[in-house]
């Protein structure tokens, strides 16, 4: 319609109804703009309600912030990997002497500090590999690190022909200590590296095959729960607020392993591998996968 047309229509029609409508009507007529003001008004409200509403998802109000776990966790890694360089060198000092005993003394404790932090050297590439790859993760010409020194010390018995590899891995661990530096540590890194290194123990090394040569692989299971627990302590606070139950169960399975891995220490260390029976072997398997399964339910609750 053209709108000349429909302006004049609608100014003759509100003259006719004008003319027509009695006193009350007009009274009646004086009421309505207030209605629709108060029925403006009430759905501007509604609307602003359900806009702050859609802006607050369920997510965003369970979310936690992890800043200060991460922060603490990575000076945590950065004392461990420190610890390392200087056990490290010393490890390297002892071979590089020729004195083959020391040696064999001074490889598990310095490798501990490198077992707590493990998931941080996987996320840092090659590095990994390069100073804990067993034999046959990589090709031979590759293989270096504490491993390929292991070998060395307890099945060659020889630290002949060792300087370049020990070398190399006193070097690659000072690369390690540089990068942990500025390695990006996210809060789903820090929940699942819990994890992963329970995961790691009871999937592989339970079976004895890291520590093939030395057998001294509770070093290696001690230093991965003590690592896990790290995180788990720093995560603490905020998951006993979440819920008490599952973080009182995760306390609990902590003290049950630790007390387990504490009955085969000895001299400041732990027995050989080979000491463990079959049962015990089976029985610290399933402490680990006690403990492994509530905490790996930590991430769902803290928002990651």
């Amino acid at each position: 319609m053209n709108i000349r047309y429909a302006l004049a229509f609608t100014a003759l029609a509100a003259v006719l109804v004008t003319a027509g409508c009695s006193s009350n009507t007009n009274n009646a007529a004086g009421s309505t703009p207030a209605a629709a003001n108060s029925t403006n008004a009430a759905n501007s409200a509604a609307d602003t309600s359900a806009a702050n509403s859609a802006t607050t998802s369920p997510s965003d109000a369970s979310a936690v912030d992890l800043t200060a776990a991460i922060d603490s966790y990575r000076a945590y890694v950065i004392q461990e990997t420190d610890a390392l360089v200087k056990d490290t060198g010393s490890f390297v000092d002892a071979i590089n002497s020729g004195k083959l005993e020391e040696a064999k003394q001074l490889y598990a404790p310095a490798r501990m500090h490198y077992e707590r932090i493990e998931p941080i050297a996987e996320a840092l590439g090659d590095l990994d590999p390069n100073i804990d790859a067993r034999d046959g993760d990589v090709e031979p010409a590759e293989w270096r690190g504490f491993h390929r020194l292991e070998k060395a010390l307890w099945e060659d018995k020889s630290t002949d022909g060792t300087k370049e590899f020990a070398d190399r891995l006193l070097s690659d661990t000072k690369l390690l200590r540089a990068k942990v530096e500025t390695v990006e540590i996210d809060p789903s890194l820090l929940v699942t590296g819990a994890v992963e290194l329970l995961n790691e123990v009871s999937t592989s090394k339970v079976t004895g095959e890291e520590d093939r040569y030395s057998r001294t692989d509770l070093y290696d299971f001690a230093a991965n729960v003590e690592g896990a627990q790290k995180i788990y302590e720093l995560l603490k606070p905020s998951l006993a607020d979440k819920d008490a139950e599952l973080n009182q169960k995760i306390a609990d399975s902590f003290k049950v392993l630790q007390d387990e891995l504490n009955a085969y220490a000895k001299d400041g260390g732990y027995v050989s591998y080979d000491v463990l029976k079959e049962d015990e072997v089976r029985k610290l398997s399933q402490n680990l996968d006690a403990l492994a399964e509530p905490l790996s339910q930590m991430g769902t609750l803290l928002g990651v």
